[in-house]
């Protein structure tokens, strides 16, 4: 089986935008190439060919290494629901939740069916990518390590150690890793890369020439900040922390930072928008008064959102905006606050019970145990879209109520307000279609053509694989993976 896998120094560092990039280069190289993340954590997941669901990451991946999402390409995925529990995702399927006292336990007898997913993929193609999670120097976390070291000496995988040079430290990160980690982890590590420099290369060669002399690893390249990176959908919450101000000159779009957040990337496409300004509302902030529409988005514990969503006040802001004539579009978790009521009956988030919703729509959600996941295809707004379902739960309204779309098959879905302005869906993904976001678009007064998103997000795959021929020894990247094989 061939395969190399790209660890961090820590969060952040660009690995699954690496994991990506190599995907695309070796794929137009002719290999039958697969990414893999033995375990993720993040509340952006994707719906699989198979029916289940994936890390977002291991999707775009997927779509880089012009494969189709899998569920054995990231077998493990927890899904934050509270401060100290997360959803567990096995296969692609609920399996319960881990929590700060049972983590340890439970993930540990998780290695086998990593390893099941990890040989079936081997066996469907030439190489496989593999990402680690957080980084090998959290030592405190070894034991019963599945996504890092644990994984890659279980499946004697090559690791390189990737180091963010634009955070600062780079030297000391890459070095302490090797200072701090077991010498049978360190081992492992047959080399390093640097990635997101700025600025002249020589500048840093004294300091590559050092890690390599303090190590004993190679370098494998020195990445710079490449642009085509800002046109991929971000994995992970903490990239929200770093959105622009208001720009007066383009249509502002509102969406509020709840803390549970999921598959924030449905915005990624109005954020592409030429003539659309995307600010994410951070908590102590009103949503801005300019806005021309509000996005509620997914949440992955849509009860502890909406009551977090009061706390701020965003509610006095959301019904002050709808007064005013401003549109409200609420996709998953945002359409079921959007309703009357949301009742927990089982406790699937938390005590059993029932809340009320913001009443801009006239739908009552129930939450059960089973989970909606599947791929849809669908008219909205007289557009066709592609999407999919991912959500606990079920939302009815009064007969007089229209639906906001009708899939494939007649099933209609979500909710329409007569006057077009309040908008709610239980479909993700939808505003990549072109039509469908100059429609929405159109009833806020702005012109689009930016077409699908999907081919925006394909040519910065192909800009970011031409960069990484550049400046990576992708060579030896295969030299090495090849050589599990040897």
């Amino acid at each position: 089986m061939a395969g190399v896998m790209l660890q961090g120094t820590g969060s952040d560092v660009g690995k699954s935008v690496l994991v990506a990039g190599l995907c695309r280069a070796l794929a137009d190289r002719g290999l039958r190439v697969l990414p893999f993340k033995p375990q993720n954590m993040s509340n952006n997941a994707a719906v699989t060919v198979d029916g289940g669901e994936i890390g977002r990451a291991q999707a775009l991946q997927a779509l880089a290494a012009r494969a189709e999402p899998h569920t054995d390409m990231n077998p493990v995925l927890l899904k934050p629901q509270a401060d100290h529990t997360s959803q567990l995702i096995v296969h692609g399927r609920v399996r319960g939740t881990l929590g700060s006292a049972n983590f340890r336990e439970g993930r540990r007898g998780l290695m086998p069916e990593v390893l099941e997913s990890w040989h079936r993929l081997s066996a469907r193609c030439d190489l496989v990518i593999v990402e680690g999670a957080g980084s090998p120097a959290e030592i405190n976390l070894r034991e019963g390590d599945i996504a890092n070291m644990g994984f890659a000496c279980a499946a004697q995988v090559p690791v390189v150690l990737v180091g963010d040079i634009d955070r600062g430290g780079v030297i000391a990160s890459l070095v302490g890793t090797r200072a701090v980690i077991d010498p049978a982890d360190a081992a492992m590590i047959r080399g390093f890369i640097v990635n997101k420099f700025r600025g002249d290369p020589a500048l840093f060669a004294d300091g590559y020439v050092a890690i390599e002399a303090r190590t004993g690893w190679r370098g494998f390249g020195l990445v710079p900040w490449l642009g085509a990176v800002a046109r991929l959908p971000s994995e992970d919450a903490v990239i929200l922390e770093r959105g622009p101000g208001t720009d007066t000159g383009r249509t502002l779009v509102a969406c509020p930072m709840l803390p549970r957040i999921a598959n924030f990337d449905d915005l990624d496409p109005l954020k592409a928008e030429p003539g659309v300004q995307v600010v994410m509302v951070p908590p102590g902030r009103p949503i801005p008064v300019e806005a021309a529409l509000v996005v509620l988005p997914g949440s992955k514990a849509t009860i502890a959102d909406l009551a977090f969503l009061r706390e701020q006040g965003w509610d006095i802001d959301i019904l002050a905006h709808h007064r005013r004539g401003g549109a409200i579009l609420g996709i998953c978790g945002g359409y079921q606050m959007l309703g009357r009521t949301i009742a927990d009956p089982l406790g699937i988030e938390g005590p059993p019970g029932e809340v009320a919703g913001l009443g801009l729509l006239d739908g009552e959600t129930v939450l059960g145990p089973d989970k909606a996941l599947r791929r849809v295809r669908g008219t909205a707004l007289n557009a066709s879209f592609d999407g999919y379902e991912m959500h606990m739960g079920e939302t009815r309204h009064a007969s007089g109520t229209g639906p906001f779309a009708v899939l494939d098959g007649g099933r209609p879905d979500g909710a329409v307000a007569a006057d077009g302005r309040l908008m709610g869906t239980y479909c993700h993904g939808l505003l990549a279609s072109g039509d469908l976001r100059r429609a929405l678009l159109a009833r806020i007064g702005v012109q689009s053509d930016a077409g699908d998103h999907g081919a925006i997000v394909d040519a910065a795959l192909d800009e970011l694989a031409a960069g990484l021929e550049r400046h990576l020894d992708i060579d030896a990247l295969l030299a090495l993976a090849s050589g599990v094989c040897a």
